[in-house]
C-alpha cells in the first residue's frame, strides 16, 4: 500500500509541472499581447516624436544603460579618449532628445521575443536606429517590465550599440 501511494505521488509531482508548463504559455496570451501593443506604441512615439508618450511607458526611478562593442568604441574614443563602455542614461534624456530631434528618427525592431508570467515581463529584439531613414547603430536590446494598475511599464532598459557609419 505504501509503495502504491508513493508511485502515485511520484507520478502526480511528475505530471503536475509539465501540465501546468504547457498551460503557461495560454495563460499570458493577453499580457503578451498588451506588451507587443506596448512595443508598437513606443515605435511609433518615436517616429511621431512624441516624448511625452515614450515619457509615460517608463517606470520611475527605472535603470538604463548601454554597452558599446569595441570597434565602435575605438572610433568614439579617437574624439573622446575618456568614453566608457557601458554608460548608464535615463528614459528622460531619450524622450527629450526624441522630441527635440531636428531631423526624422526611428527605431526598427527585428525578431521580437516577450516572455511574461503576468507580474513582470522581458521584451527582447534586434534594432536598429534611423535617422533620416540611415541606420546610424544597431545592437540588441532588451526591457525588464512590470504590471501596474495603469498597464505596463519599462523598468529597465539594456542595449548594446554597433556604430554603422563604421562599415
Amino acid at each position: 500500500m505504501k509503495l502504491a501511494l508513493s508511485a502515485l505521488i511520484v507520478a502526480t509531482t511528475l505530471v503536475t509541472p509539465l501540465h501546468a508548463k504547457e498551460a503557461s504559455p495560454d495563460a499570458h496570451a493577453a499580457d503578451r499581447v498588451q506588451i507587443q501593443q506596448l512595443v508598437d506604441r513606443f515605435k511609433g512615439a518615436i517616429i511621431a516624436k512624441d516624448g511625452n508618450a515614450l515619457h509615460g511607458m517608463f517606470l520611475p526611478g527605472g535603470s538604463w544603460l548601454q554597452g558599446v562593442d569595441k570597434p565602435s568604441l575605438d572610433k568614439v574614443r579617437a574624439k573622446q579618449p575618456d568614453a566608457q563602455q557601458f554608460s548608464p542614461g535615463n528614459y528622460e534624456q531619450f524622450a527629450k532628445f526624441i522630441a527635440t530631434a531636428p531631423k526624422p528618427v526611428e527605431e526598427t525592431f527585428n525578431n521580437v521575443r516577450i516572455e511574461t508570467d503576468g507580474i513582470v515581463g522581458t521584451v527582447y529584439f534586434d534594432y536598429h536606429f534611423l535617422m533620416e531613414g540611415k541606420s546610424m547603430n544597431h545592437g540588441t536590446e532588451t526591457w525588464q517590465l512590470v504590471h501596474t494598475d495603469t498597464g505596463w511599464k519599462i523598468s529597465a532598459m539594456l542595449y548594446s550599440v554597433i556604430l554603422d557609419d563604421m562599415r
